[in-house]
This record gives structure tokens, C-alpha cells and sequence, in this order.
């Protein structure tokens, strides 16, 4: 898959600040539908073994049509944000990631508002997706 390598090179970018886990078991509040497998999600941590808090990003990887995972991407993090607050590690932003690989769209929670970039991006322009990705990751990580 395509994603992964975007995600390693993106650690070694950010001289391995960041961890990334793929395919956990994310099982937080069952009882609202916040429990499942995430694809991907990037937590502002070097630390590669568990997952810890502050979780930053969530990637959601679709087959298809980017905008049948949005629901699904917001949930995960709706998620992150109460995982971070149950490890007293709350930050205001979170981000998130909808993506086949070759196309991409963003996402972005601050405390109940959602952001969604109108904007899909394309494989073709990965320096743009990489820029995207590196300034999400770096605001977040000055905090």
C-alpha cells in the first residue's frame, strides 16, 4: 500500500518524534459506536512499542469514495480526543486523514468543531500532501 511508506518517510522527517501504529484495536466508548480498528493513527511520541497520548492524527484508508470514510475518520477522532483526555495529555487540535492512497483528504477537530478541506489531493502532487502532513504534525508537536 501506498500509505505506509508516506507515513515512515514522514517519521524520519521529523527526526522520530512521532510514532505511527497500524490496524490497533481502538476501543474507547462502545456504548456512543467509538470502538474498532484504526487504520493508521500517528501519536506525538517516539515511542514505538504502546500507544500513547497525545494522539495527533488519524488516517482512515478507503478503497473508493474518500467521502464514504469521513463519518467513519471523524469518529476515530472524536476518539482520540477522549483517549487524550483520559491520559491528561488533551490537545486542541486534532487531525484527520481520509485516503485510497493515490487521493487525499483532510480533516481537522478543534474541541466540537469539524473542518473539512473541500480539496482533494492527488498522488501526483506528494510534495503538497507531504507539506500537509509535515505542518499538521509540527504545529502539533510545538504544543
Amino acid at each position: 500500500m501506498l500509505i505506509t511508506p508516506i507515513l515512515i518517510e514522514l517519521r524520519r522527517f521529523l527526526k522520530y518524534q512521532i510514532s505511527f501504529f497500524s490496524g490497533i484495536s481502538f476501543n474507547i466508548d462502545p456504548s456512543q459506536g467509538l470502538n474498532g480498528n484504526c487504520d493508521y493513527i500517528i501519536s506525538n511520541s517516539p515511542e514505538l512499542l504502546i500507544l500513547t497520548a497525545p494522539i495527533m492524527t488519524l488516517v482512515e484508508a478507503k478503497k473508493e469514495d474518500l467521502n464514504l470514510g469521513l463519518g467513519q475518520c471523524l469518529a476515530e477522532m472524536v476518539a482520540a480526543q477522549i483517549f487524550n483526555q483520559r491520559n491528561n495529555s488533551s490537545i486542541d487540535t486534532i487531525y484527520g486523514v481520509v485516503t485510497s492512497g493515490t487521493n487525499w483528504r483532510f480533516l481537522k477537530l478543534i474541541n466540537q468543531e469539524v473542518y473539512i478541506d473541500l480539496s482533494e489531493y492527488y498522488l501526483q502532487n506528494i510534495n503538497q500532501i507531504f507539506g500537509i502532513l509535515v505542518y499538521m504534525l509540527s504545529s502539533l508537536a510545538k504544543t
